[in-house]
């Protein structure tokens, strides 16, 4: 099944037996989910095509790096699709570090469908909500890329909550070339008061924008 249709979501799976790749890839899409498998770390991470919402279903132990290490390996390159790992066997260092690197689950085999199923859509629900944060940041590094130099220093201030006075103060300004200012950058950040624009950088460190 296409990783284009619409489905419940879709699923990468990354495993070294062909059996579980059959049999998960199987009942996974009569379910409703895309699947794509995957046999290896280099399969994957070379043909994978990112989409969302979706998951990573992998298993922890396979020739070359361990699922472990592929995950870190996805981290630094800023991948950050929710995984659950599934195991025969794992150490328990290895379930405490896949843990602490934002795994959504470790299920160890065998597993129950209904166990792996929660997983699944506690991991396409995280995976949908970073794309939401992605996509409301890009957004807004996109309106902030249209004020002028001042207007992003004034931008900065509002955000820490100053008032007009207190910015025409720290400026230099004359308050009216403030209030100025400030009219434009709520335009520009298609803010409708303050409050709309404090909003916008709930989750976004504006020093990360400049």
């Amino acid at each position: 099944m296409s990783a284009n249709n619409p489905t419940l979501g879709h699923i990468y799976l990354v495993d070294d037996d062909p059996s579980i790749r059959r049999a998960l890839s199987g009942t996974l899409e009569r379910l409703g989910y895309s699947v794509n498998a995957y046999e290896s770390r280099d399969d994957f991470l070379t043909n994978a095509v990112p989409v969302s919402p979706s998951a990573i279903l992998m298993d922890m132990r396979m020739p070359g790096k361990s699922g472990v290490e592929i995950q870190a390996e996805m981290l630094e390159h800023k991948w950050m699709t929710p995984i659950i790992f599934i195991s025969g066997e794992s150490l328990p260092t290895q379930i405490i570090q896949a843990m602490k690197q934002g795994a959504v689950d470790f299920l160890l085999k065998p597993f129950s469908m209904e166990a792996l199923l929660r997983a699944i859509n506690a991991a396409l629900k995280k995976d949908t909500e970073i794309h939401a944060a992605l996509q409301q940041k890009m957004s807004v590094q996109e309106r902030f890329s249209l004020l002028t130099p001042r207007e992003k220093v004034i931008c900065a201030e509002m955000v820490s909550g100053r008032s007009n006075k207190e910015i025409a103060t720290a400026s230099g300004s004359a308050a009216a070339t403030v209030k100025l200012h400030r009219a434009r950058v709520l335009a520009k950040m298609q803010a409708k008061s303050l409050s709309d624009l404090i909003e916008l950088f709930e989750s976004i460190d504006i020093a990360d924008l400049n």
